[in-house]
């Protein structure tokens, strides 16, 4: 692998992830700071559960490197097993590789093996690695012990749901990032009457922007109860 930095896969589509984006609840600020600093070559394992917004997150660090002229390289497991493990060779030339999903390789030897030479070759190169799991990681149990044991060292991280004090303010965070005008009283209605999730809200939000364009109408409480 002469020159990571143009290497192009099938699931790397382009995307705009960025912390600037992502709303960041006071419970992970530590892990946003540590994500943050291109200069560290820490090693990281990042919990939480379905939707919390581990994908958006490594995304997100991946585009902050390319600013900063470094190569990063986002492998989501569960899509890129099909192509083999041969996907791997080298890669710990590049300056980040965040692997999402590391849950999803329990119990494939092969796969084990892989990411495991991964994580010492990338130990020898400096090359940082950010794993993401929906399990914690003592929950993460690999049928190759040394794997266990490699993942079991890496400080761990749980990358928190946005809590109920601070949705309203986190979908207000959004909708002015998307230049969609949407007022207090039509996002309280949102959070009134759909699920306290956000990445549900925001599929809300931008469903109720392209209603909102195509009706040319601004977005009220009649309007989102239309489309709710």
């Amino acid at each position: 692998m002469n020159s990571p930095k143009q290497l192009t896969f099938p699931w790397n589509r382009v995307n705009k992830s960025s912390f600037e984006g992502f709303y960041i609840d006071p419970k992970n600020a530590q892990l946003l700071s540590l994500l943050m600093d291109t200069s560290s070559s820490n090693d990281l394992f990042i919990h939480g559960f379905k939707d919390s917004g581990k994908t958006f997150l490594l995304q997100s660090l991946c585009n902050l490197y390319n600013t900063n002229n470094k190569t990063s390289l986002y492998l989501p497991l569960k899509e890129v097993m099909i192509y083999g493990v041969d996907i791997l060779d080298s890669i710990e030339k590049i300056d980040l590789v965040c692997i999402d999903g590391v849950e999803s390789i329990i119990s494939n030897s092969e796969w084990e093996i892989a990411i495991f030479n991964l994580i010492n070759n990338s130990f020898q190169s400096n090359c940082r690695l950010v794993f993401s799991s929906s399990l914690e990681k003592g929950g993460v149990n690999f049928n190759l012990a040394d794997l266990d044991s490699r993942i079991r060292k890496l400080d761990s991280y749980e990358l928190y749901a946005i809590s109920d004090e601070h949705i309203l303010k986190a979908l207000k965070h959004i909708a002015r990032l998307r230049s969609i005008n949407l007022g207090d009283k039509e996002a309280q209605y949102l959070i009134t009457y759909t699920k306290r999730d956000i990445s549900e809200l925001v599929q809300v939000l931008e469903s109720l922007d392209q209603l909102s364009m195509e009706m040319k109408r601004k977005i009220t409480i009649p309007l989102i109860k239309k489309l709710l």
